[in-house]
Order: structure tokens, then sequence, then C-alpha cells
């Protein structure tokens, strides 16, 4: 009788799973295993929804081979040693994750299990090329995405589905129900809207990337960055929690270029978000510091204001200027924000307000059902300019302008600023310019005053950020 244990982590899907796959085809008898490890990776408040809904869509798909999804809550080091005194598991299959505790965990755990006998394989199963291997001419890792990507591209791998063809059988071990960790909000239900906008769990994610071929590939580069349109895939989501692989994006827009009449340059546009995905974990790998640390050591004597209030209207959506708190508002009530408003908001909270990277980012992975570490961190270092391959320190976005460009007639506004619905287009974008009586509402009574002076703010952040280049 041969026994394996398959510990499902970032990768809460059947197919194309190279550790689901491998365990199924090799072993008599497979155990499922899913560990709540808050000391490691705990989830944040959005993503506890999520994954409450996922674990649920996984067991269900596990019931369809005839297995069943084993829940248990701890530290993952302790359980898996108390399964392999329970159990007589002769393997332990995983796939790969890549933040830098969980490589620390992983390789502990690792050596725990071989000690007692037992079989580890990892795989990859969530990135198109593992960060050790790619690597620039001087075999240093990249810190610049586009020669980054091209290598990425110049690679003659190319992964084909891993799905299993064995039949096993289930092993009956005992684990908690998915309601005994309360991952739902119970006294205020912040995630009363997340239904309409999501379907967790690796069905919702293959009917996610179907729609968005078959609807909104073609114009995908000149649609993605107006958030008012539903032209982006809204994969992100589904592909933190690995109920997709890269691979399966990868090979279906593939598929979808053979299209004579396929958009090709909205195809490559929309891979090259993959990339960045990638680029964002290789630099993790590399530079484990990325989430706490500037990549860029100049910006350490950065002098930030970190003003409590701002701080807080900010994540509130009352700052005054309309882009920017629709784009918070939606965040708070879907847990997820267009990713040109990302841009906005973050731009809003480091350049204008002069707010430290680190406490947007830790917002955001609180409220996001998308948020990587790895992506979180280098977006968020990204517009600060602190990180790899960093927008300038003088990019600063202007909201007012972003807003007119990309939101020309105020329907992303209107839509998630209810104060602001009968507003007209010619004051949406900066409601404080209109005469007296025009707006039908008062400003700082029904719809905030503007938080700031973004020239001014302007100009104090560009002194600064002189500063910090004469010192470097």
């Amino acid at each position: 009788m041969s026994i394996a244990l398959v510990w499902f982590r970032q990768d809460l899907r059947c197919h194309d799973n190279p550790a689901f796959a491998t365990a199924c085809n090799q072993h008599q008898f497979v155990i499922p295993l899913y560990i709540y490890d808050e000391q490691t990776l705990p989830l944040t408040g959005a993503q506890k929804w999520w994954a409450h809904h996922s674990l649920s869509a996984l067991d269900k798909k596990l019931q369809e081979y005839g297995l069943r999804l084993i829940l248990r809550r701890g530290n993952a080091c302790e359980l898996l040693a108390q399964l392999v005194n329970e159990v007589d598991i002769d393997a332990v299959y995983w796939n790969r994750c890549y933040e830098p505790a969980a490589i620390a965990r992983d390789k502990s755990i690792k050596e725990m299990l071989q000690v007692q006998g037992v079989n580890v394989t990892s795989s990859n199963g969530s990135l198109l090329n593992e960060p050790w291997e790619i690597k620039n001419k001087s075999g240093d890792y990249f810190k610049v995405f586009t020669p980054f990507w091209k290598h990425c591209l110049q690679k003659n791998s190319f992964s084909q589905p891993i799905d299993h063809h064995g039949n096993p059988q289930p092993f009956n071990v005992p684990g908690d129900r998915i309601t005994d960790w309360k991952l739902l909000p119970e006294k205020i239900n912040w995630a009363a809207e997340f239904g309409q906008y999501w379907q967790p769990g690796e069905e919702g994610a293959q009917q996610k990337l179907d729609a968005f071929i078959r609807h909104h590939l073609p114009g995908y580069k000149e649609t993605r960055d107006f958030p008012a349109k539903d032209a982006t895939s809204k994969l992100s989501p589904h592909l933190h929690f690995g109920e997709i692989s890269p691979w399966q994006i990868r090979r279906a827009i593939d598929f979808a270029t053979l299209n004579k009449n396929v958009d090709l340059r909205s195809a490559e546009y929309f891979l090259s978000e993959l990339g960045w995905r990638e680029f964002s974990y290789h630099l993790l790998y590399h530079f484990p510091a990325l989430p706490e640390s500037n990549f860029k050591t100049q910006f350490d004597g950065f002098a930030w204001n970190n003003d409590a209030d701002l701080l807080t209207r900010w994540q509130r959506g009352l700052t005054g200027f309309p882009i920017v708190d629709a784009g918070m508002r939606e965040l708070w009530r879907t847990g997820y924000m267009h990713n040109r408003v990302r841009m906005i908001t973050a731009s809003f909270l480091i350049k204008d307000c002069l707010i430290d990277w680190r406490l947007g980012a830790a917002w955001f992975l609180t409220t996001l059902v998308d948020a990587d570490l790895a992506n979180n961190s280098a977006s968020w270092q990204w517009v600060a300019g602190s990180g790899a391959d960093a927008a300038p320190y003088f990019r600063i976005f202007n909201p007012v302008r972003q807003s007119e460009k990309f939101d020309p007639d105020g329907e992303y506004i209107r839509r998630w600023v209810a104060e602001l619905a009968g507003v007209s287009d010619k004051w949406i974008h900066q409601p404080w310019c209109a005469p007296a009586g025009e707006l039908g509402l008062t400003l700082g009574e029904d719809y905030p005053a503007p938080v700031i002076d973004h020239e001014k703010a302007r100009s104090l952040a560009l002194m600064n950020y002189q500063k910090l280049k004469k010192c470097g």
C-alpha cells in the first residue's frame, strides 16, 4: 500500500497541478491536505473570504475524483510531523511558494520529513520560470523588466499540460470543517458585495479566462487603462490562489493567436502582464527584503510625513479627489481595484500625502483579494521610485488629469462615489472648482473638500526627491 500526501498551498486547483498529478499517478492512496498556517503566510482580511470559498470549491472538485480535502489549522511543520506519525505516509508533494518565510519553512519541513524516511517532491506550479533560472549575461538576476521579459520569451522550454491519469483511493484522516475557521466576516459584513463580482475556485477562473479571450482580448491594449470599461481579465485573484496556472493562461493566449484575425498586439501586451508578475517574484526571490526595505537604498533617508488622518481619509475614500476616492471605495466594496487606479491612488498617497509606501502596501495586502506579497511590494516600490526599474522619482500623477484622461465621462467615479452621481461632466473631476450652486451639494458636508493642494504637494515632493538625488 502506497500513501501520498498532497499539501495544497497557493495552488487550489486539480488541473495542471504538478504536485497533485504526480501523487495521483504514482500512489494507490492520496491525502489532499490544506493547512491554515497563520505563522508563515497569514490570510489577510479580504483573502479570508476568498479562501473560504476557494477551499470549498477545491473540496467539491476533489470529490469528483473520490477524494476529500483535509483541513487542519496550526504550525505546518508540527502538523505534518503529526500526520506522518499517524499515517504510514510514503511521500509528500507540494508546489513551491516563493515568499521568504515560506521558503525557510519549506526547507525546514523537507529536512524533517526526509529524516523520517519520507520522500519529498516539490514542483513549480505557480510561475512560468523558476526565479533562479533567469539570469542576465553577467550571471546575475535582472533588475530591469524589458530585458528580463525578452529573456523569458526567448527560452525554448514550453510547459505541456500536467494532469493525472491515475485513480487513487481516499485515505480516511480527520480534519476541520471550513466553517470552524470563521474566515467569513461576522459582525460587519464588509464582503457583502464580493459575491456579485467573484466566483472563487477553478471553475470560476476558467470562466474568467474564456470570457476575457472571447470578449476583451481584442483591443485590450487600448482599453485596459479605462476603469469604467470591463476590459481586463480580472484573473489576478485566481492566479494568487493558484486556481489557474500561468501556463494555462499562456497556452490559451497562444492558441487564440492562431486565429488569423486575432489582435496580436493586445495578446502580446496581455502576456507582458504575466511577465510583470514573473518579474515581481524574480525580485522577491533575489531581494527577500522587498516588502519592507527600499530596493534603492538612497530612499532610506526620505522624509515621510505619515499623517495618520491623511492615511485614514485615503483608506476610506474621503480625500476630496474623486478618482482617488472612487478607487478606494471600489477596493473596499469589491476587494479589487482597477490597475490604472491603483497607480493613481498609490501615487497620491506617496507623493501628494508624503506617506510611506509601506503603509499603503499594508492596506492593499489587507483589502485586496489578489494581493501577492511579490506583486504588491514591487508595485508600490515602482510607484515610489524606490524599486527596481521603477517610475522616475519626478513622475507624479496629477489625479485630475488622470481622471480626465481615463474616465472622461466620470462613469467610474459616479459608479463608486454616490455623492457625485448628479455632478456634471464639467466638474466631476475637480468639484472644488465649480462656482457656488452648480454642484448640487455642499463640499465639506456632502462630499469632502480636497485634503491637500496637489500643486503645492507636488512641489514639496519634488523638493524632497531632489534632496535624495543629491545625497545619492
